[in-house]
């Protein structure tokens, strides 16, 4: 199968998740004490993740066009 004059365009921002290192210090704490859930010992971790995820801007449902769309955009132009 070939596509004449197909090109493809990286993206411009990659997402970033901004509370990476609050999540990354919880999961080590977790695996450090093995707290699979109490709130003894990793209480501070979790209240730094929480505390983030509060204050993160939500920018929405971001739209992504489906496989279908792409498919009928370039069905016309498939040789077999």
């Amino acid at each position: 199968m070939y596509i004449q004059k197909l090109k493809v365009r990286p993206k411009k921002n990659p997402p970033v998740n901004l509370c990476a290192p609050e999540l990354a210090s919880l999961l080590a704490c977790w695996a450090a004490s093995g707290d699979h859930g109490s709130t003894k010992e990793c209480m501070s971790t979790s209240q730094a993740l929480y505390d983030c995820m509060r204050t993160v801007p939500y920018k929405g449902k971001q739209h992504r066009p489906t496989i279908n769309y792409h498919l009928a955009r370039l069905g016309k132009n498939l040789k077999s």
